[in-house]
């Protein structure tokens, strides 16, 4: 393969940049077990947040609950959805600013690259902006990413969420960036669909999946499009220059 010259390196935040999503999908499980017993919804048990994340892992609050009417016949007003959509940020927001933490080893891979210089960092997710910059910030991340933070639930005209390209194309459009000088890392199916639908080279990352799963992510993930998949933020810098040489 001819080689990439690399100029932007776009992150997924939840369980890429931070370890999210278990505090977030148990904030999830309570909404949705509301509504549907709201909306006399006939689960056939309740959701918690392990079972939230089998399933929707990648996706936002609004994409899930789109697919849950689908699946179980049911309607929300965009009024009711609005609603829950923001009740369920305060809820998450709340608890990430009590106990989120980074996923390991990547702090390191970021202050190097803003040491060096060399690439323009930015987050594209698709949790809402508030939600997202609430989670960088409570870790000391956002100093690496400034303004450059995308959300497919908030930042585009009409909300959307991973695997829709749409959120990794208007980050593009936005930085002035082409996807042969950008690679994305992402943790989800969804998000790597995402990423690879919108042409960039996506790095796969399973680092916080439990060690029975990491397996079968790893193929989930290159299923879906990654060139490569790593386990921990210690393979990233060799991963790079690989993609930079034309190896993946």
């Amino acid at each position: 393969m001819a080689s990439q010259k690399i100029t932007t390196i776009l992150l997924d935040c939840d369980n890429t940049l931070v370890l999210s999503e278990d505090l977030a999908f148990e904030g999830c499980a309570d909404l949705i077990n509301e509504i549907s017993r709201n909306k006399s919804v006939p689960l056939p048990q309740p959701f918690t947040g392990p079972s939230l994340i089998t399933e929707f892992v990648g996706q936002n609050f609004r994409g899930m609950m789109v697919s849950l009417q689908k699946r179980y016949n049911f309607t929300m007003t965009d009024a009711e959805l609005n609603d829950y959509v923001k009740r369920e940020e305060d809820v998450v927001i709340a608890k990430l600013k009590e106990k989120l933490v980074p996923c390991v080893g990547v702090d390191a891979v970021l202050e190097k690259l803003a040491r060096e210089g060399k690439y323009k960092l930015a987050v594209v997710s698709s949790s809402a902006l508030r939600r997202v910059k609430a989670s960088i910030e409570k870790v000391g991340q956002d100093k690496y990413f400034g303004d450059d933070v995308y959300s497919a639930a908030t930042s585009l005209p009409v909300p959307t969420s991973k695997p829709d390209p749409a959120i990794y194309l208007h980050a593009m459009k936005e930085m002035g960036k082409k996807a042969e000088e950008c690679i994305a890392v992402e943790d989800s199916k969804s998000g790597t669909l995402s990423g690879t639908r919108a042409g960039i080279k996506v790095v796969g990352y399973v680092g916080p999946y439990p060690d029975g799963e990491k397996e079968h992510m790893e193929k989930v993930l290159k299923e879906a499009g990654a060139v490569v998949v790593m386990r921990d933020w210690s393979e990233f810098e060799g991963v790079l220059e690989k993609i930079q040489k034309g190896e993946f």
